[in-house]
């Protein structure tokens, strides 16, 4: 999720161009389990992929679906301190990146043609954890605190920074520090270097269960992020380089069709169906209990979209808050920055009923 500097893409553009000229897309072979001799690889980068707002792209891979809609996924996770998954699908490193649909308008703003090719979440799934002695209860309160996000110029630095404004709250007026997540935001708390830090789960049920924090303003359900952000906030989707999806449209569509298939495996089965089926250490370890990570899951479940379909009105919201933040959005379409047309296609191959297909743009 972290959203490092745009600029960084052209700083790694001599890498790029080896790592494009050995793009896997449409090389590499495995044999997979719907009978084909070879698939083609793809590699895709997750902005934190034990993180649950991320678990679809990991959860695909366990449910053998990218093999056996035809391709062979190799999935990666962005280290903290390292090059962001969306970085690294645009400067050619990945064909693909797991990550928050609002990169698209970020980076079509600086002339980079990046488009999201499915949506899986219809909010963030953050929450602003605030220890019991910083007396916040809501954006209006954080005036002279210290909030604590992912990385400095992240996507969760853009919502603080949102949520600040729209209280008359300016950036100057309270602090943001990099805090990362897991053990190193529990930590920011524990040390009273943060007041709050906006996280995700399992990070919040941990703080939940040791009592260092509570959720004073939740983006992690539908109807949060509605109250919070104004309406339908659409985050994880897959991101990719328009010119990559022009050049391997089948490949594109197979990726799509294994991770339609898996929102509608998470709409019908239980957070615990969901924790059994991913890999142990991602919901289990020295921060939070699997019972904590069903029971986080369980609430903030809500946030999957089961069809791929962009949420209407959606972009809308993510425009206006950009603009609210000073990025020049004037060259950049809402149409230009989604295609519903791959969701679509495999809705129809899984006999599934889209219920948010939002007015406008179909791709």
């Amino acid at each position: 999720m972290n959203k490092r500097s745009i600029c960084a893409v052209v700083a790694v553009g001599a890498l790029a161009l080896g790592l494009a000229a050995c793009s896997s897309s449409t090389g590499g072979s495995a044999s997979g389990s719907n009978g084909s001799a070879s698939l083609p690889t793809v590699k895709m980068m997750v902005g934190g992929i034990d993180k649950q707002i991320y678990l679809p792209y990991e959860l695909a891979e366990r449910l053998g679906y990218y093999k056996k809609y035809g391709v062979n996924m190799q999935l990666s996770t962005e280290q903290n301190g390292g090059v962001g998954a969306e970085d690294a699908m645009a400067s050619g490193q990945v064909d693909l990146a797991g990550a928050w649909f609002i990169h698209t308008v970020d980076f079509q703003s600086k002339g980079k043609d990046v488009i999201n090719l499915v949506q899986l979440s219809g909010a963030p799934g953050e929450r602003v954890m605030c220890s019991p002695k910083s007396g916040v209860h809501s954006s209006a309160d954080f005036k002279g605190k210290t909030i604590g996000v992912t990385d400095l110029g992240s996507g969760t630095d853009e919502l603080t920074q949102f949520l600040a404004s729209e209280q008359g709250i300016s950036r100057s007026q309270y602090k943001t520090l990099a805090v990362g997540a897991g053990t190193t935001a529990i930590a920011a708390i524990q040390r009273s270097s943060a007041d709050c830090v906006m996280t995700t789960q399992p990070t919040v049920g941990a703080l939940t269960t040791k009592k260092l924090a509570y959720s004073a303003i939740d983006l992690a359900t539908a109807t949060g992020a509605k109250t919070a952000l104004g309406g339908d906030w659409p985050a994880a989707g897959l991101l990719t380089q328009a010119s990559w999806a022009k050049k391997n449209p089948e490949t594109a569509q197979k990726v799509v069709d294994a991770l339609v298939a898996t929102m509608h495996w998470i709409s019908t089965h239980t957070a615990a169906d969901i924790a059994n089926a991913l890999p142990p250490e991602y919901v289990q370890n020295s921060t939070i209990t699997k019972a904590q990570y069903i029971a986080g899951l369980s609430t903030d479940k809500g946030q999957f979209l089961p069809d791929g379909i962009m949420p209407a009105g959606g972009p809308k919201v993510i425009f206006a808050m950009e603009k609210a933040l000073g990025v020049d959005t004037s060259k950049v379409s809402i149409s230009g920055t989604f295609t519903n047309k791959y969701a679509q296609t495999a809705d129809k191959l899984e006999g599934i009923t889209a219920t948010t297909v939002p007015a406008g743009s179909d791709g």
